[in-house]
Order: structure tokens, then C-alpha cells, then sequence
């Protein structure tokens, strides 16, 4: 039998907009979903969050390089690919995630730094925060 953990990071491996029909079985009803754009409480919520990123950036993919976990709770290193602009957009970021009595999610946080890692790539913003990072830099 596959533990709560390796079947949670697999489904996110493989997701897909066909593959979010199956959210329920991995996340609670009230599960908490937070990411540097989003604070959602709730299943349908989180659905609408990665449905927001299918539309927007299409096909994606989620790697996870490294997962630990204690009593409840499970740290995943992972590297984000996708396209943004019609770009190559990839990035590496971290989640903390929390499961419930019945080996669901109840709290998945993701960690990834978007200014350098979004803000930075739109135009007018980014060069203003690149030239923000490289003023405060240590030199």
C-alpha cells in the first residue's frame, strides 16, 4: 500500500486538468492552499487556483526532487517548468504540507521566491526589480 505522502507527491507529478477530478481523494474539504499569489481555504477553491494556472500557462511540470516527513507533516523540494510570455519559466521551491487523521491534505504551503522568480520576467516591473536586487546586493 502507497503511504499518504508518496501518493500525494505522485498526483502532484502527474497533474493535470483531467487529473484534478481526483483532488478530493488527496485533499480535505476544508484544505488550506497558499502560495506566493493565493490563501485559499477549501477543495474547490484549490481547484480553481491550479485551473487559473492551466488556462494560463497550459501545460506544466512538477518535479519533486526530495520529500521528508514527520508525524504529520511532509517538506517537499520540487522544480516548477512551464512557459510564461512563450518563455521557458522554471524555478525550485519548497512546500510544507500537512495531513489530516484520514491521511489526507489539510494544509499545503508553498515557499518560491516570485520576485525573482515571476516579477522580474514582466516587463517595466521586472527591470525595476532587478536593478532593486542589485543596488541592495553585497558586492
Amino acid at each position: 500500500m502507497t503511504r499518504p505522502d508518496e501518493a500525494y507527491c505522485r498526483y502532484l507529478e502527474n497533474l493535470t486538468p483531467e487529473t484534478l477530478a481526483r483532488l478530493g481523494d488527496y485533499v480535505t474539504d476544508d484544505v488550506r492552499f497558499k502560495d506566493p499569489f493565493n490563501d485559499v481555504r477549501g477543495r474547490d477553491a484549490m481547484r480553481r487556483v491550479f485551473i487559473h494556472m492551466f488556462e494560463t500557462l497550459g501545460q506544466i511540470r512538477f518535479t519533486v526532487h526530495h520529500a521528508a516527513r514527520d508525524d504529520d507533516t511532509l517538506l517537499i523540494a520540487w522544480r516548477f517548468e512551464s512557459r510564461l510570455r512563450a518563455l521557458p519559466w522554471a524555478f525550485d521551491g519548497t512546500s510544507v504540507v500537512r495531513f489530516a487523521a484520514d491521511g489526507r491534505v489539510r494544509e499545503h504551503i508553498d515557499h518560491w521566491d516570485a520576485a525573482s522568480d515571476f516579477y522580474e520576467r514582466l516587463p517595466l516591473i521586472g527591470w525595476l526589480l532587478a536593478r532593486l536586487r542589485a543596488r541592495v546586493a553585497i558586492r
